[in-house]
This record gives C-alpha cells, sequence and structure tokens, in this order.
C-alpha cells in the first residue's frame, strides 16, 4: 500500500456530511412502499421492450396494451448516430437496434421514416442482420424476417439427460436453463406467426437478402464441432427421426408448467417468462387460457408507464433494493428498531423461501431457507441476495427475535451447502461451472453456466464477519455457552450458524479469493461494474473475516483503489472493462462505484491501521458536492452486470443506498478515531 498519513481528524465540515447523511435517509424512508419494501427501477436496453412488442402481436393482445406509448419510448431512446444502445453512452450496438428497428416496423412505422432511415444506415455500416446475435436472429425468424436454418437446433430429448449424467439443463445457468426449456419446443415447431402489419426487413441485409447465408457462424476452432452437430440434428428434423421427440416436447411442457408461479411469473425474469408464452404460442394454447393470462399479467408487472412512455423491465428487484437500503439505513445511525426498518424487516421474513427449487437437483444436501431477487421466485433463490438479506436482518431489531434468528440460522445452512468445489460461491447453483456450454452456438451471449466468483464469495464472508460481530471467533469454535441441550441437538440458533459455516468452509473460501486476485490487485466483479466492486467487495470480507492473515491482498487491493480514483475524487468504471482489461478501473465517476471504493477503503484502513486519506477524504467531498438538494444522487451510467459483454443494468436505488452506506460508515469511523 502508498505511504499514506493516518486519518486522526476529518476534513469534511461535519454539518455538510450530517445534513447530507440526513437527506438522504429522509429520501429513502420517503419512498418506502407502505407494504415495508423498497423498490426502483431496473434499467437495462430496449430490447426487453422490443421483444414483448412482438409477443404481444403473436398474440394478438397487443390492442390491450399501450404500445403506442412503447413506440414513444423506442423514439426516445434512439441516440443521434441512429442505433439504440447496450448500456449509456456504448456508441449504439448492433443486435439491440435491430431488435428495436424490427419493433418500431411491427408497430406500423413504415421504414422511410427518418430515425428508421437513420438507424438502417447504422445496422448496415455494421454488418446487418447477418452479424447479429442467435436471440436476434430468433425473434425475426418468428415472423418471417430471417430463415430458420440459421438458427440452433436442440433436440428435444435434452429433456430426459439429468445428473449425474454429465450433460443436462441442469448443468445450465438458472437463467439459460428458464429460457432453454420452453425454446425446445419453439425450437422444434420453428413456427412463422402471421402479424399484422406484415413485414419485412430485407432492407437490413447488408449483403442483399439474395446472397444471405442463413447459417450458423464458425470460430474456426474446435468449437465448430458444434456446428457439423447441429447439421446433423437438422437432418433428422428433416427426416423426422428425431428419437423420443414428442416425448421430450411433452417433459419441456410439463416442465414449464411445473415452474410457472401462482403469480404467473417464470424465474422471475422476462426472457424466460418471454420464452414460455412463446412454447404456449407453439403448442396451440388459447389466449384465454388461465395459465397464458397469468403469464401475460405477469409481464404487463414489470412493466412501467409513464404520461408519455411505456416500457418492460428485464426483472424486478424489491427483495434486492429492500436489503440494501436496510443496511445503508442502519450504517448512516437510523435506529436498529426504527418502525420503518421494523416493518421491512418483518417483510423480507414473511419472503423467505421454505420450498425446494431447481438449486436442489444437485444440491442433496441443502434445506430451504433462502431469498429471492424479486417478489415471488420459488425455484430461484440465490446466494447474493440471501446473504444481503441476513446482514440486513441481522442488523435490526424486530418484536420476535427468536424468529429472526432462527430465519438467519435457515438461511446460512443453506449457503454454506451451496459452496461450490473451487471454494467461493454462485449465484444459483452448486457447481455449476462446465464452461464448454458457452461455446454452443446457442450460447452466443457466453453466460450458459454460473460459476463461483470473488464477488458473491466475498459477500457470504462478508456476511460471516458480520455475523461474528454477535457469534464470537468462528477459529476458537466458541459457542457462547449456550448451543446444545446435552443430547446432541442444536438449540440455539446462533450455534447452528458457526456450525455451518466453519473454519475449513472459511478458510476453503479465502484460498479461493486469494487466486482470484489480478496481478494489479484487484478482483473482477461479475455481478457489478466491474473490477471497482469486486475489489470493493473482497476488500471488506477480508477485513472482517482474515485481517491479519491477508493484510498484503488488502494492501495491495487497496492501493489499486487510490490509483485510479478520478480527480474530481470520484471513482468511475465503464462497461468496456469486460471486454478490454486495459481500461480496469477507469470511467467517468459515479456515485455507485465511488461509494464502492470508498467502503473498500475504510474497511481495508481498519486492518492497516493506515488510511487512504486524501482519497478517502476526496472521495467523501465528491459524494457530497454532487448530491441533489433533496437527498439523492444522478447517475446515467450503468453499473450492474447481467451477463459480462452482453447484458447491464441501470439499478436506479444503486445511486442511492450505496452513498448513503458509505458516507454513514465514513462517519462511524471518524468518530471512532476521533474518540
Amino acid at each position: 500500500m502508498q505511504t499514506q498519513e493516518r486519518l486522526t481528524a476529518s476534513k469534511v465540515n461535519k454539518f455538510q456530511l450530517d445534513n447530507a447523511i440526513a437527506a438522504s435517509q429522509n429520501y429513502l424512508l420517503s419512498i418506502q412502499n407502505p407494504e415495508g419494501y423498497w423498490w426502483a427501477e431496473l434499467e437495462s436496453n430496449v430490447t426487453i421492450t422490443a421483444e414483448i412488442i412482438l409477443l404481444h402481436k403473436i398474440w394478438g393482445t397487443d390492442k390491450a396494451r399501450p404500445l403506442h406509448k412503447a413506440e414513444a419510448y423506442l423514439r426516445a431512446q434512439q441516440r443521434e448516430h441512429g442505433g439504440w444502445e447496450l448500456y449509456y453512452g456504448d456508441g449504439g450496438e448492433l443486435s439491440t437496434t435491430v431488435e428495436a428497428y424490427a419493433a418500431l416496423r411491427v408497430l406500423g412505422v413504415p421504414s422511410t421514416d427518418p430515425a428508421l432511415v437513420k438507424a438502417r444506415e447504422f445496422i448496415l455500416n455494421r454488418g446487418g442482420v447477418s452479424r447479429t446475435r442467435i436471440f436476434t436472429k430468433l425473434h425475426l425468424a418468428l415472423i418471417g424476417c430471417y430463415d430458420w436454418r440459421g438458427i440452433p437446433s436442440i433436440p428435444p430429448w435434452v429433456m430426459f439427460l439429468a445428473p449425474p449424467f454429465p450433460i443436462s439443463i441442469y448443468e445450465m445457468s438458472s437463467w439459460a436453463r428458464g429460457s432453454t426449456v420452453p425454446l425446445l419446443i419453439v425450437f422444434d415447431r420453428k413456427p412463422i406467426f402471421k402479424i399484422d402489419p406484415a413485414i419485412t426487413l430485407d432492407e437490413l441485409y447488408a449483403e442483399g437478402i439474395e446472397n444471405a447465408r442463413f447459417e450458423l457462424p464458425r470460430n474456426h476452432d474446435w468449437s465448430d464441432l458444434f456446428v457439423y452437430l447441429d447439421k446433423a440434428f437438422k437432418l433428422a428434423e428433416r427426416l423426422n427421426v428425431v428419437p423420443f421427440r414428442q416425448a421430450g416436447i411433452n417433459a419441456a411442457e410439463r416442465w414449464v408448467l411445473e415452474r410457472q408461479e401462482a403469480t404467473g411469473d417464470w424465474g422471475g425474469i422476462i426472457p424466460a417468462m418471454l420464452n414460455s408464452l412463446l412454447a404456449l404460442r407453439c403448442l396451440d394454447y388459447d389466449v384465454a387460457d388461465p395459465i397464458v393470462e397469468r403469464g401475460l399479467n405477469a409481464i404487463d408487472n414489470f412493466a412501467l408507464e409513464t404520461e408519455d412512455f411505456y416500457r418492460i423491465q428485464a426483472c424486478v428487484s424489491p427483495v434486492w433494493d429492500t436489503g440494501l437500503a436496510m443496511r445503508a439505513l442502519v450504517a448512516s445511525g437510523l435506529a436498529p428498531n426504527h418502525p420503518a426498518l421494523v416493518q421491512s424487516g418483518e417483510w423480507l421474513l414473511d419472503k423467505q423461501i421454505l420450498d425446494y427449487g431447481d438449486w436442489a437437483v444437485k444440491n442433496r444436501q441443502g434445506k430451504p431457507g433462502a431469498w429471492a431477487f424479486e417478489f415471488d421466485n420459488r425455484f430461484y433463490p440465490d446466494v447474493d441476495d440471501t446473504a444481503v438479506i441476513v446482514m440486513a436482518l441481522n442488523a435490526v431489531q424486530l418484536p420476535n427475535e427468536r424468529l429472526k434468528q432462527i430465519a438467519i440460522a435457515r438461511a446460512v445452512d443453506w449457503i454454506a451447502t451451496m459452496q461450490c468445489k473451487p471454494g467461493g460461491w454462485a449465484a444459483f447453483d452448486l457447481n455449476n461451472d462446465q464452461d464448454w456450454l458457452n461455446a454452443i452456438p446457442y450460447g452466443d451471449l457466453k453466460a450458459m453456466i454460473d460459476p463461483n466468483t470473488a464477488d458473491v464469495t466475498a459477500r457470504v464472508l462478508e456476511m460471516l464477519g458480520q455475523l461474528n460481530k454477535q457469534l464470537g471467533d468462528w477459529k476458537k469454535g466458541k459457542d457462547g455457552g449456550d448451543g446444545g441441550d446435552g443430547g446432541g441437538k442444536i438449540q440455539n440458533p446462533k450455534f447452528k450458524i458457526q456450525k455451518s459455516l466453519s473454519p475449513r468452509r472459511i478458510n476453503r473460501a479465502l484460498t479461493y479469493l486469494t487466486r482470484e486476485q489480478e496481478p494489479e490487485g484487484c478482483w473482477f466483479g461479475r455481478w457489478g461494474v466491474n473490477y471497482i466492486y469486486g475489489t470493493s467487495g473482497v476488500l471488506s470480507a477480508l477485513a472482517l473475516v482474515a485481517p491479519q492473515k491477508y493484510r498484503p491482498q488488502i494492501e495491495r487491493g487497496a492501493a489499486w483503489l487510490v490509483s485510479c480514483q478520478n480527480p474530481d475524487g470520484g471513482w468511475g468504471e465503464t462497461c468496456r472493462s469486460y471486454d478490454d482489461p486495459r481500461l480496469k478501473g477507469q470511467g467517468p465517476s459515479t456515485a455507485s462505484q465511488t461509494a464502492w471504493a470508498l467502503l473498500g477503503l475504510l474497511d481495508a484502513g481498519e486492518v492497516t491501521g493506515n488510511w487512504a486519506s486524501a482519497a478517502i477524504e476526496s472521495s467523501v467531498q465528491y459524494l457530497l458536492k454532487t448530491q441533489n438538494s433533496h437527498g439523492t444522487w444522478d447517475e446515467a451510467e450503468f453499473t450492474g452486470t447481467g451477463f459480462p459483454g452482453h447484458f447491464y443494468i441501470n439499478y436506479h436505488l444503486y445511486r442511492q443506498h450505496f452513498p448513503l452506506m458509505a458516507l454513514g460508515r465514513y462517519r462511524q469511523y471518524v468518530q471512532g478515531r476521533n474518540a
């Protein structure tokens, strides 16, 4: 770590800091839902809205939705260069632009419209439809604007491959699985739906439609074996010799129906919901069928409508938003028994999932007790949400503390059983790491698996560190003297937590994190952009769980953060760093990324006894000067990650609760140092 002065007194104006924290707290409290949760927009790119427009056209339900406002939304999102963006400021992206163009044409906009003329030039200059991703081509094929010959074939008998067989749908990530199973039906049927108005997109083929080659792209490496395999699948389809074809379709249909929530959702994400409804359309379900009706209503629940615009979110994040908001409010000084925190804590307890989901296929040891990201998602709880909720609940005081502690113990026990072979934790599944799946033609988003990652692992360890403030030192194996009843039965939930997250498990996780540290000292961020996110999380985890043993790693990580601070005092990192590692830690300053870096440096300073005083002070000043008068921060940049390189998210509450948490923690540490 670079030579730093010890932080003995803050140069930040205390009055200004206190006012900023109070304003931010008041804002968060003002937007809490009457039921107790927090929930803000999860913004992504326009393809989600474009694909839902197409879905409603296919089902004939378009007249019942305000799609004229969706047209206005798409027009408003087009940039001056003619394209639509994957994330803010990316210069436009081909597949995103083709889908937006197609959606406008489906809504009746003529190809001569100035917006589409401009978009067409953008598209053709980048290679046209033939250069787009598979999912874009799939949606065009559904309405006859692309030939099914260029879409991969996936035989329905895949449904009968299951663990312990090495290849199955359960080796796919949860999001890929929930999207793929219904597509087995769609790919088998290869439908071309008639829509009104009927359109062609011949004008978007840069080589001319007459010269288009509808085939899978080749990589000129071993992965081209999948291209030859696809040819064999297509030949079997033409000859009608696909084994177990109808049985596989029936199994896929049953799988889809079993995983629909009572609310109509599938997997809590639009791709799974969209594909499931397409599959049901291929199977000739009626639009008035209760299953279809619930599914369409579930998509409506993901919609955001204003006076001018109508758009669809890829997902909703109330559990995630609530847990993070609670942590920020407590860290910034709100009383742990504040009525708002009590209400949100009880809401979260009610959302704990006590059903077995897809995770149990490979995890035969775990028992239910986790949380999911959304309002309802019984089949796909995740480790990251669960760890955050445990920390949020642990920080507040509820009327029924016994119930809270039992819920926490159940959650921690589930997390423990989700530890992967390399030592870390993934988001949704256990040992979901067969990287070769990303090479299949269908997986061109490179998101077919869910391996353990540094950021999720760090969250679990941070959770442990928070719990250890109450449970004692896990290394010494203390149980507080009240762990058993003499008969071997665990009575105290706190003792159960210690048993679940044993020293052996923790050491494996710590070893995994040290292996994942980059040469520069940073860590990769899978679910947030990017190395700033990963590094901050790992620093906080190491500082809480094993500070002295891993002091060199902590110092290197903190030094890297200091090295990439912007002149304005903030931190920022572009989404491009996923494609070009040379851009690690580089980008315009944002409130959320500045808060992450500040949190990491504060925790690192607790370990080393030294503080990056100038860096910390200037980052606090950055947050104070960029705060709006009503206690909020602005942030157009996308700092959340769905699929690295392919899908990004702007969580509209990241810019609020992370800065509040960082400022609150800063105030705590300054008060502690100056006491």
